[in-house]
């Protein structure tokens, strides 16, 4: 029988981007970019919440009718974000909820399936921590340290998680490689068993995740299994102002 989860869809947004500050609130095609992401992560999720540390932004989802709770300006990543707003959402909506989905706040063009891809990971017990990957093509560059790769064992768990290209292939031309075994890029999509995300969120900082930045490898060292999927769809964040240029249609 399959486990019958209450889910919620987390979206963390941060006004202070060093790259681009306010960038949940630029406007594409008439709307702010998190309002893109609400809606459409709405279209697969019953209950979504903003989680942000921003008055504005808290103002400009309740003004196009979302929901936001206001959490602390202290954290240092969304995951930590995520841990303190499902508490929170959970006081609001007067309801609990077993499995959270962390959802990327700069990317508009959230595809709704990825979030049913990565909630059915969950169908499978024993489930702690789900993601979702692509395969790269052959003309994406996988040696670009900003998409982290990952290999995976037999049963789709995660291994590991690099921003180098992982396997390596030695005595063989760079550009081979892509050719001789699937690279897996990662899109950055989480679900998480509620008490695995509390438990994770206060974990010490890894070796492993200190030396990639990769926040996930403090999971993995310490134990914890992530199951991954495949997806077709790629992943668009919006990390800059010059990245809104690639920007035709919604």
């Amino acid at each position: 029988m399959l486990p019958s989860y209450k889910y919620i869809g987390i979206i963390p947004a941060r006004f202070a981007s060093s790259r681009f500050p306010g960038k949940p609130l630029v406007n594409i095609h008439g709307k702010p970019m998190i309002q893109w992401v609400y809606e459409r992560a709405s279209k697969e999720l019953e209950t979504v919440i903003v989680a942000t540390d921003d008055e504005r932004i808290r103002r400009a989802v309740t003004d196009f009718g979302g929901r936001a709770v206001m959490t602390s300006a202290s954290h240092k990543s969304g995951t930590d974000r995520c841990a303190e707003a499902v508490l929170l959402a959970e006081q609001e909506c007067n309801d609990t909820f077993d499995v959270v989905l962390n959802i990327q706040g700069d990317e508009p063009f959230i595809e709704p399936a990825q979030l049913a891809l990565l909630k059915h990971c969950f169908d499978t017990p024993g489930t702690q921590i789900a993601t979702l990957v692509k395969t790269a093509g052959p003309d994406e560059d996988i040696f670009d340290p900003n998409r982290p790769k990952v290999i995976l064992n037999a049963k789709h768990e995660a291994l590991y998680f690099s921003r180098s290209a992982i396997p390596f292939f030695r005595g063989r031309e760079h550009a081979q490689w892509v050719k001789l075994h699937p690279y897996y890029l990662h899109i950055g999509l989480y679900g998480y068993l509620k008490e695995v995300l509390m438990e994770i969120t206060r974990l010490p900082q890894s070796p492993l995740e200190l030396a990639e930045s990769l926040e996930q490898l403090r999971w993995i060292e310490n134990g914890y299994r992530i199951s991954v999927r495949l997806t077709t769809y790629d992943s668009y964040g919006i990390d800059t102002p010059e990245d809104l240029g690639r920007i035709s249609g919604v």
